[in-house]
């Protein structure tokens, strides 16, 4: 069984006030950190960001909204189509306020790339192994 997923989607960026525009999403998953999507976004061959997100928190965010910290989810309508729109901030600017990012990315593609993740780990199966983590950290010192 392959114990990755990938998956690149074009998604629609939203920053400040400005207009939203395309940039790709690489979606990918390992069952190696089964708790975990991480997201490249880049455009124009350029990494603009990557962001690791609670597998989880991703499914829950297709029907309701979640996330009270970095990272906010929830689903909105478009009409003819289904979102999950995703708001993601990110370090303080001079003003004070918070570096702020939305994309909006098609509900039935992340729900097709989560049945995808959930065929290598499914949901509630997944392990976490405290004995390599804390080697692991006490290594890092």
């Amino acid at each position: 069984m392959n114990s990755l997923v990938h998956k690149t989607l074009v998604v629609q960026l939203q920053a400040g006030d400005a207009d939203r525009f395309p940039v790709l999403a690489h979606l990918s998953y390992e069952a190696a950190d089964p708790f975990a999507l991480t997201v490249v976004f880049s455009h124009d061959g350029r990494v603009l960001a990557r962001w690791t997100l609670d597998r989880e928190m991703v499914g829950e965010g297709l029907t309701r909204p979640v996330g009270v910290g970095d990272v906010r989810l929830r689903p909105e309508s478009r009409g003819l189509w289904d979102e999950l729109r995703i708001e993601l901030l990110g370090d303080a600017r001079p003003d004070g306020e918070r570096h702020r990012a939305v994309v909006f990315v098609w509900a039935a593609a992340v729900e097709a790339f989560l049945r995808q993740t959930h065929a290598v780990v499914r949901p509630g199966g997944e392990r976490f192994h405290v004995d390599d983590f804390l080697a692991e950290l006490m290594a890092e010192g």
